[in-house]
């Protein structure tokens, strides 16, 4: 690549156009280039600088009528329609042509136009956003979503239309419609994007309003479901939506695979080895001779050389008190205050000695010689602050100087406060406007910052120090190894460490530099860096003393506002030496147009004291074409690199000292990132040019070690750390014994391990290596240092390669951060730039695209995340740039809140473990003896033997549950059986047996005649008496009753289509239900949602006339189907199951029996009355049994959550069961409110037993949860259990109540176990117990106790053979309440028969099973069963349908979603699934919208380190949009046909590429 002079850059600088010469006086243009410079280092609003620049300009434009100046100017997009002035035109070229020269590694801009030149091709997704975040963007700039990715799949639409046109839709939902049946997409419906574009068959796209687009279901959607459905599944046609043409082209970039072929080997049985990057055999290696040490030339004996640093200001300030020592100036440049030695003498000794003697504490000095102060001085007052610091070594105090604390929450500032406590520094000077500035507590004291220890303040100003007697002078010793001073410096990780300087380091620094810098008697030295540290420090403030020099020091603040006011100072005080940084020189550039009448032709030496940085080369460069013309001579530059600890390591001597011609080097980067230095020729693009930074300085030792373990001597030709052995370095880390050794004392070594001197050596954390001629190059520093799959890459070289892919139009200069994050085993790089307000988001997307291009092509390296964030929110060091390990802590905090992301996993993380290649089983024969697989137990338990337990159940006599409704209608009428409670807590309706059976027998009446025995009927009733007596009226006639839950009146637009399904899936010839439900069917907005007309007949049972139905209908045998069951599982396909009569009372009987109910007995049921389990309870639990059951209907708990403990507690009821929805709402709404329940009086030390109904592994986390919030109110921590049942069988774990009398009787079983796994073995199908807290583990809770006459066996997924104990597979049941079988339409049964009549392939070949669909495992523990059994206790893992293979393992997706929510304080709760081999993650953020992109890298993190799996889209949606479903289970499928059709309205999508 080009070498870094930017000749075509000066040109173009130096000849301004003539139209501008012509039009904008100077002074005007100069106004102008400051303002640039503000707004480009982010010190003035966008909004600000327009204003400004309009007022500025607005004299000179030609108005356009009717329009604002200062909008005339902006309007840089239009430029090409309207006639822009050629002021602003110029203005606005200059500033997006200008290579940024201090950020510029030699990467011209050419070199990366030419590197994206590849690229062109690439079209990526661009992430999806809600408007309101659009932070700070104007209106036009902000882009409608819908036109991000125009390029919609055309082929696949057309292909959907064809598809659903020649499926014609059979009325009844054929089973591929099942998938889609509960399509329903709770998502908002008041949603906020304008318009969603949903396609009809024939391939017309049409915009639909955003309410009606929510599911339209109309026979024509429905065959667009159907065909969705197959695109999904069969074609492999993405469904077409916005989105997934995003998926589409997401994938496209990712089929350009950037890892090598995998090589096949059979991954370990546990540990999952990450893949380690093998190194490259041709990757470059140091060939050279091992170095020997460079020796600096000695240090000159210097006649009457003071024996230290006070005893040279004592010299000065009495044989030459007029003598100028420090010139400060205001902000306009004017000369403040010139403090002269004499003076700067008698000011130190005052304060000294009001130090030592006025300050005192119960009468005990407040200081004495050896305590550390602190000095708090702004940068603008080099003056006072100089008197500090040597008043506090006249008073042999520690000076500790650090920066002036803001506001409370300074970046880093916390930092600070941890230094100054370990260092014990109770004391801080300032000065009095300084003082008068920091924030203050109420007392009018200054307030006491985050992290800080307490501390007294002490103004140092005249007014507040004493005059010392006549007798006391303060002690001037010998220059010793105790600590002078000490010097904070910020690591890479953002700790502060403090650098001890000894008296004797100081003064041999000193002595160092004045003879390497040539310093002569009385010089004046101009210095523009930072008085209280390194460079600013040691040339003017200690050194200047040692030569009685004159400092003129330039305030950072007159900087901003005049770049020139250092050139300007130097010509006026004819100064012989300036102190300088890159970014000084650069500015000046920018500014120093006008300035006609300045020379520099006094300056011997320009020391560039970041000379050792990759870019200072291209400043240093241009300003000498610059400056060569008014007498800046070429070899006065003399870039020096030093560092906190190393203090000077070297600097390029002045021309007089007759030393050899400066070197430069053109260094491949691919040879520096295996540290190896290589001279780069052919390959232009990826070069670095570094100018050497001279000599090492006099007495000094330096050679270059190795960067990593044991300090071995680098070769000739290789990079290392660079290492001093001098009197003149800092000596240790205060208080860091440990880190002091490593640094401090480090011995290098040959290559034979022999010691190369008996000195310790100083790491200087530079970079390096030694050129031609004992010339010292620095290549970067170990704080910008990026390890990356073993390749070495420099912070600083990364930012320089992002700035030169046009910087100016979409970030602002100076305010690019780059570092990495740890992030599965490897570092990973991150970009942090500021934007532009006027940015638009198209914009910021492809200079993003293009700045990954850029740096992938010019380091071979990816970029993992980068991010924009709106500008003036990156935490600012204390002097102008960006504090980088702020930023990266609130990176990894999630707090940087930016306004664009883009993640690159896919490119960058190329050490994920192989993807699992399944092995062959091995054969079923060889493994099975007895009942033992595999040298195991075989994994089988089971319940109870029904037919041995004696009890005296009436209900046995009857097969039928509406035979024992009416026996119990005789034989105890008045016995209550039912109570349902409101909201109000009040009872709404009851029932007793005979109650119940006369509304039954009214309902049978009015059937009995409409309809024929056998006809099916739905059932559509809010929770309640009506349902029950409905169902027994069902049962007396003869019919089969479906339960289904009503339309939400409010969303009739999601929940209407699934009472239609299902009331068509089961073939129901008639609808029962409520007047006002009635009318809802029917109604006009129901007509919008579903076709009204096809309703079967719909009957209201409101006024039944009261009459006897004829006579009851007795069904022939009790195998007939006594109802049918339906439920939407998590997958979303809407299952229906047939429960013959027998089964409905063996499945009473075998909840009778487990939890031992009895018509004396209460329970408490606050769950949904529709399917499964719930069902049971509600409808048939309490007329077999004969209990009373009280019933809470859930959907009240949404406008009194306390309402069901409250009924708990009042009813004092022993045995309750509720859903994790139900528990959920309680934790969530009572949890700060226990206090007012107790108030109350609820209590829960009544409850013996809760029961959590589920179908899904127990949530330890929120059973957990409820019982400690509720402990307070008497709840007993063992009182809460869950139950398992599923589609085949809705009942078989139940852990029953195991308190009380009943645990000493012994029917009671243990208490439910936890055990811990290994989630890594899991995915491999294996169950591998660990200790609690291991890594990895995963707890898992025993189901709850096998009910009575229910058998479980673990069988392989694959082979169906059985088990052995404690390994995964798929939980078998057999029991006589099994379902007989779904309820499908075409009788397509062969494809589900296996479900519920399957048979081992070996072992025991004759018991007929249920498959459940759920892994878990059995495991036999130690403790025993009310029969003294040992307890076999089942473990449920997850649904199979809901796992996501991925990578060749089996994900659960609640383990990947528990990582999630983990992750960040805002995500209120997670799920994910699978497109096309993507996995999309979809968090719900609770908290302000400008949090939903600092998710995007933190989700993609957790994941990548605890799964080892990629992200592949981000969603963040607002709280509430995630589907759940009535027993709190996630509608995972749901959520992804939301996505898929645009409906979700995310606040922003991620595409990670």
């Amino acid at each position: 690549m080009a070498e870094r002079t930017s000749t075509g850059f000066l040109t173009m600088m130096l000849e301004p156009t003539p139209a501008v010469a012509m039009t904008l006086p100077a002074e005007v243009r100069e106004k102008l280039a400051e303002l640039e410079l503000e707004l480009s280092e982010g010190d003035i609003t966008q909004k600000g600088y327009e204003k400004k620049r309009g007022k500025l300009l607005a004299p000179y434009i030609p108005q356009i009528q009717g329009v604002d100046p200062s909008l005339q100017i902006d309007n840089r997009i239009q430029a090409s329609s309207q006639a822009v002035l050629p002021g602003s035109k110029h203005n606005k070229s200059r500033a997006a042509n200008t290579r940024d020269e201090r950020f510029r590694s030699d990467l011209h801009t050419e070199a990366v136009q030419a590197a994206l030149a590849k690229y062109k091709e690439r079209k990526m997704p661009m992430p999806s956003k809600r408007r309101s975040v659009l932070v700070q963007s104007s209106v036009e700039a902000c882009t409608p979503p819908d036109t991000s990715s125009a390029s919609e799949d055309e082929g696949s639409l057309r292909r959907q239309g064809r598809l659903a046109t020649s499926t014609p839709y059979q009325g009844h939902g054929h089973p591929a419609v099942e998938h889609w049946f509960n399509r329903v997409i709770q998502g908002s419906s008041t949603s906020s994007s304008a318009s969603s574009t949903s396609s009809h068959p024939g391939g017309r796209s049409v915009t639909t309003t955003n309410t009606t687009s929510h599911a339209a279901l109309n026979a024509n959607a429905a065959a667009t479901a159907l065909a969705d459905f197959m695109a999904h599944t069969q074609l492999g046609v993405p469904v077409n939506s916005r989105v997934s043409s995003k998926i589409q082209q997401l994938l496209n970039t990712l089929k350009r695979p950037k890892r090598p072929p995998l090589r096949e080997f059979f991954v370990d049985d546990f540990e999952e080895l990450l893949d380690v990057q093998q190194p490259d055999p041709n990757q470059p290696k140091p060939e050279g001779q091992h170095m020997s040490a460079l020796e600096g030339e000695p240090l000159g004996v210097v006649n009457n050389w003071p024996p230290s640093l006070p005893a040279a200001l004592q010299r000065w300030g009495t044989t030459q008190p007029k003598s100028p020592c420090l010139t400060g100036l205001d902000n306009a440049g004017k000369p403040v205050y010139t403090l002269t030695y004499g003076k700067l003498w008698t000011r130190s000794q005052k304060l000294a000695y009001t130090l030592l003697n006025k300050l005192s504490t119960r009468n005990e000095p407040l200081l004495v010689p050896g305590d550390r102060v602190a000095l708090v001085f702004p940068n603008n007052d080099p003056v006072m602050f100089m008197v500090a610091f040597y008043g506090c070594l006249l008073a042999e105090l520690v000076p500790v100087p650090i920066e002036v604390p803001l506001t409370r929450k300074d970046a880093g500032s916390q930092q600070i406060g941890f230094l100054l406590g370990s260092c014990g520094v109770t004391l801080a000077l300032t000065t009095d406007a300084c003082q008068k500035g920091l924030p203050k507590a109420q007392t009018g004291e200054v307030a006491t910052f985050k992290g800080w220890p307490r501390l007294l303040w002490f103004v140092t100003d005249g007014k507040h120090v004493v005059k010392p007697p006549k007798d006391w002078h303060p002690p001037i010793r010998e220059a010793s190894n105790d600590i002078a001073y000490i010097e904070y410096k910020t690591s890479k990780e953002g700790s502060t460490m403090g650098i001890t300087v000894s008296h004797s380091a100081m003064l041999a620094h000193s002595h160092a530099l004045t003879q390497a810098c040539g310093y002569t008697e009385a010089e004046t030295i101009t210095n523009v860096l930072d008085f209280k540290k390194e460079a600013g420090l040691w040339h003017g403030v200690l050194t200047s003393v040692m030569n009685r020099m004159h400092v003129i020091s330039i305030p950072y603040s007159l900087m901003k506002v005049n770049p020139l006011s250092w050139i300007q100072k130097v010509h006026t005080y004819k100064a012989r030496v300036a102190v300088v940084k890159s970014r000084d020189m650069h500015w000046s550039l920018l500014a120093q147009k006008d300035q006609r009448d300045i020379s520099l032709s006094s300056l011997r030496m320009l020391i560039v004291a970041d000379g050792a940085n990759p870019w200072s080369i291209s400043s240093c460069d241009a300003f000498l074409n610059v400056f060569q013309a008014r007498g800046l001579r070429p070899e006065v530059i003399c870039p020096c690199a030093s560092s906190s600890e190393a203090m000077t390591v070297a600097i390029r001597r002045p021309p007089e000292m007759g030393v050899p011609p400066p070197g430069k080097a053109v260094l491949s980067m691919g040879g520096l990132s295996h540290s190896v230095i290589r001279v780069d020729t052919e390959e232009k693009l990826s070069v670095l040019t570094v100018q050497d930074v001279g000599q090492v300085m006099p007495g000094a030792l330096v050679c270059v070690v190795r960067v990593e373990g044991t300090p071995y001597l680098c070769q000739t030709d290789e990079v290392g750390e660079i290492c001093v052995s001098s009197g003149s370095t800092g000596i240790a880390y205060y208080g860091l014994p440990g880190m002091t050794k490593n640094i401090f004392e480090t011995i290098p070594v040959t290559s034979s391990g022999i010691p190369i001197s008996d000195r310790p050596f100083t790491r200087t954390s530079l970079l390096g290596f030694v050129g031609p001629d004992s010339l010292v190059f620095v290549v970067g520093k170990m704080d910008g240092l990026m390890v990356v799959s073993g390749r070495r890459h420099n912070a600083d070289d990364v930012v320089a390669t992002a700035l030169a892919v046009e910087p100016m139009k979409f970030v602002y200069r100076g305010r690019i951060a780059v570092f990495s994050v740890s992030v599965l085993h490897d570092e990973r790089i991150i970009v942090v730039a500021e934007q532009r307000p006027d940015a638009s988001e198209e914009d910021s997307f492809q200079w993003m695209s293009r700045v990954l291009q850029a740096i992938d092509s010019i380091h071979q390296v990816g970029v993992y995340c980068l991010a924009l964030v709106p500008a003036n929110t990156l935490p600012k060091a204390p002097l102008g740039g960006i504090h980088i390990s702020e930023t990266k802590q609130r990176f990894l905090e999630g707090a940087l809140h930016p306004c664009n992301v883009l993640m690159c996993p896919h490119t960058c993380v190329t050490n994920l473990p192989k993807p699992r290649q399944k092995q062959p089983e091995v054969g079923p024969a060889s493994m099975i003896v007895g009942n033992l697989v595999a040298g195991k137990r075989i994994a089988q338990a089971c319940g109870r033997d029904v037919a041995q337990l004696e009890d005296n159940d009436q209900a046995r006599k009857f097969l039928y549950i509406q035979d024992v409704l009416q026996w119990r209608a005789q034989a105890t009428p008045d016995h209550p059986l039912f109570l349902v409670l409101n909201a109000k807590g009040t009872v709404a309706s009851t029932a007793s047996c005979l109650q119940l059976h006369k509304r039954a027998e009214r309902v049978a009446a009015a059937l009995i005649g409409r309809l024929n025995t056998g006809d099916h009927v739905a059932l559509v009733y809010p929770p309640g008496i009506d349902l029950i007596a409905t169902f027994y009226g069902c049962l007396y006639a003869g019919c089969v009753p479906v339960t289904v839950r009503p339309p939400h009146p409010q969303n009739l637009a999601t929940t209407l289509p699934t009472v239609k399904m299902i009331v068509e899936v089961s073939k129901s010839v008639c609808i029962l239900t409520t007047q006002t439900i009635m009318k809802l069917l029917k109604s006009k907005e129901a007509a919008a949602a579903v076709d009204v007309k096809s309703w079967p007949m719909v009957l209201d049972t409101d006024d039944l006339p009261r009459k006897k139905s004829p006579q009851m209908y007795k069904p022939p045998t009790p195998e007939m189907l006594a109802y049918l069951d339906f439920s939407v599982s998590t997958t979303g396909i809407l299952a229906g199951v047939k429960m013959s009569h027998t089964a409905t009372s063996a499945l009473c009987r075998s909840i009778k029996l487990q939890c031992e109910l009895y018509p004396s007995r209460q329970i408490a049921i606050c769950l949904d009355p529709y399917c499964g389990l719930g069902f049971a309870l509600w409808c048939l639990c309490s007329v077999y049994s004969g209990h009373q059951s009280i019933l809470v209907p859930p959907l009240e708990l949404e406008s009194n959550a306390s309402l069901w403990l409250a009924a708990v507690s009042q009813y004092k009821v022993r045995v309750t069961f509720c859903s994790y929805s139900v528990m959920e709402m309680c934790t969530k709404g009572l949890g700060s409110q226990t206090e007012a329940l107790r108030l109350r009086n609820v209590n829960l030390s009544c409850v013996r037993t809760c029961m959590v109904v589920a179908e899904e592994r127990p949530r330890i986390a929120l059973t957990q949860t409820f019982s400690k919030i509720f402990k307070d109110l008497g709840l007993s921590p063992r009182a809460v259990s869950t139950t398992f049942g599923c589609r085949v069988n809705v009942a078989i774990c139940l852990q029953p109540n195991r308190l009380g009398k009943l645990a000493e009787q012994g029917t009671a079983g243990p208490d439910p176990t936890t055990v811990y796994v290994d989630m890594r073995a899991l995915r491999h199908d294996r169950v591998r117990l660990v200790e609690r807290g291991s890594p990895h583990s995963l707890p898992l809770m025993e189901s709850g106790k096998i009910l009575p006459g229910v058998k479980v066996i673990i069988a392989n997924t694959e082979t169906k053979g059985p088990l052995g104990d404690s390994h995964l597979g798929e939980i078998w049941v057999s029991s006589p309440h099994n379902a007989t079988g779904y309820y499908t339409v075409y009788g397509e049964e062969a494809l589900h028969a296996d479900h519920f009549n399957t048979k081992l392939s070996f072992g025991d070949t004759q018991t007929v099973w249920a498959r459940t669909g759920y892994l878990g495992f059995l495991r036999r523990t130690d403790l025993t069963d009310a029969s003294g059994e040992r307890h076999d206790a089942l473990y449920v893992v997850g649904s199979l349908d809901e796992t996501l293979e991925l990578r060749g393992m089996r994900y659960h997706p609640i383990d990947i979603e528990t990582s999630v929510i983990r992750s960040h304080k805002s995500i209120a709760e997670c799920a994910v699934f699978t497109w096309t081999n993507l996995l999309v993650v979809v968090v719900e953020l609770e908290g302000s919208e400008q949090e939903a992109l600092d998710l995007v890298a933190l989700v993609t993190n957790v994941v990548l380190e605890e799964h080892y799996l990629i992200v592949g889209v981000v969603v963040v949606v607002d709280p509430g949009v995630i589907p759940i479903n009535s027993r709190g289970e996630k509608q995972r499928m749901h959520l992804r046909d939301g996505f898929l059709a645009d409906q979700l309205d995310p606040i922003y999508v991620a595409y990670n590429m």
